[in-house]
């Protein structure tokens, strides 16, 4: 028995049945994705409470965020965790862009997220403040950024579909 179509190479995406399809091959259920940004940013707004709460109320050691004006300030609760989820859906919106324009999207999506988790990992170092408080700084930013990280990978991951025509 003999096909139309090329041979199918371990790691190529293959086109599925429906709906249009991006650079990569991949069809994108962005109703899946969305509501998977929506729930990422819940998850990250609360990692931001939480490492807030632990940082502040079981250590005493206040977490610090760049403010408007170029300087440090105490990260307040509610408005770190709305930036929190507000990067979520950022980063929901990126996976998105990245779906539909680029071949690799989720190692684009990986490098691009590790190299922010990496710039808010360091940038409490950069500036004169207590140790404890650059430390507890870059955790709480490396935690949500993990979190939002893999859930948004993730939920791409469920949100497309690889198959064969």
């Amino acid at each position: 028995m003999s096909y139309d179509q090329p041979p199918y190479e371990p790691g190529d995406a293959r086109p599925s049945d429906g709906g249009p399809q991006t650079p990569s091959g991949l069809t994108i259920d962005p109703g899946r994705l969305w509501a998977g940004g929506v729930a990422t940013a819940v998850v990250a707004g609360l990692a931001a409470v939480v490492g807030l709460l632990v940082c502040r109320g079981v250590f005493d050691i206040p977490v610090f965020v760049p403010d408007s004006a170029g300087g440090w300030d105490v990260a307040s609760t509610v408005p770190y965790a709305f930036g929190a989820a507000a990067a979520a859906l950022l980063a929901t919106a990126l996976m998105h862009l990245l779906l539909i324009a680029t071949p690799r999207p989720k190692l684009f999506f990986g490098w691009i997220a590790t190299l922010i988790t990496v710039i808010v990992g360091v940038l409490p170092f950069t500036v004169d403040i207590d140790v404890s408080e650059q430390i507890a700084s870059a955790a709480v930013g490396v935690l949500i950024a993990i979190v939002i990280a893999t859930l948004v990978s993730g939920t791409a991951s469920r949100s497309v579909k690889t198959g064969v025509a």
